[in-house]
């Protein structure tokens, strides 16, 4: 029923992403010139005294590497939802600015993705399949992050991929990329894979040579990939508070 890119590596691109998020809503130091005066004899040391021993302080562990809050649900415990994957109306990645027009949560992922795609995640214990929507100048795209239990079943699903992920209307977004092709992308980060489809709001097909429609899909991917990757820094920041915390 649907034409896609095909599956896209696009690990490299989302390491340079720059992703900003826009929500709704000097004097110098101590002088470094020399001093021509002298500290009074008193507090001039005359050698006979013993220096003071040096003193250790122990320096605090570094945090826990994000990816590995990530990899694994034994150790993956923050709150998880739409609301927290996508939590921001606005987004602006690469200098191009997207308004989120909805979000969705599926339980069962299948119900999320065509016939292709939806077996692959069944038959890797998908739990839970959260989408979003987001616009900008007649191209919108749906970016689906899928959870499972560990790195290992994510990456079996990103290398089995097949298209393609139900692009999600809504939010005064029409119906879109569901009798022509549009573009696609696939990939994984820890125990999450992600998917996304964009394409042109006025029904138009999308093909190879839409070069816009191919950069919204990728700009999705980064985006899906920078907020996996937050949730893993987050974790390992309050993991490196804990201790200090008692």
């Amino acid at each position: 029923m649907m034409a896609g890119g095909g599956a896209l590596a696009t690990a490299a691109v989302a390491g340079i992403v720059a992703v900003a998020v826009v929500n709704e809503d000097g004097s110098q130091g101590a002088s470094d010139k020399p001093s021509n005066s002298l500290p009074p004899s008193e507090s001039i040391p005359d050698g006979s005294s013993k220096p003071p021993e040096p003193t250790f302080k122990d320096d605090p562990p570094p945090p826990p590497p994000p990816k590995d809050f990530i990899s694994d649900a034994k150790r993956d415990k923050a709150p998880l939802s739409a609301a927290t994957l996508f939590p921001n109306k606005k987004v602006t990645i690469n200098g191009r600015a997207y308004k989120l027009a909805r979000t969705d949560t599926s339980k069962n992922c299948a119900e999320a993705a065509h016939a292709g795609l939806g077996p692959v995640l069944t038959r890797n214990g998908c739990d839970t399949l959260y989408r979003a929507t987001y616009t900008r100048d007649g191209l919108a795209v749906t970016v689906g992050i899928a959870v499972f239990e560990n790195t290992r079943t994510a990456s079996r699903v990103k290398e089995g991929y097949q298209p393609n992920l139900v692009a999600l209307p809504g939010g005064g977004v029409p119906d879109f990329c569901r009798t022509v092709t549009c573009r696609t992308t696939a990939n994984s980060l820890g125990r999450y894979a992600y998917f996304t489809i964009a394409g042109r709001t006025d029904g138009q097909a999308s093909g190879a040579g839409d070069k816009q429609a191919q950069q919204t899909a990728l700009d999705g991917s980064n985006y899906a990939y920078a907020r996996v990757l937050q949730r893993g820094r987050a974790q390992s920041s309050q993991a490196a508070k804990e201790p200090a915390d008692g």
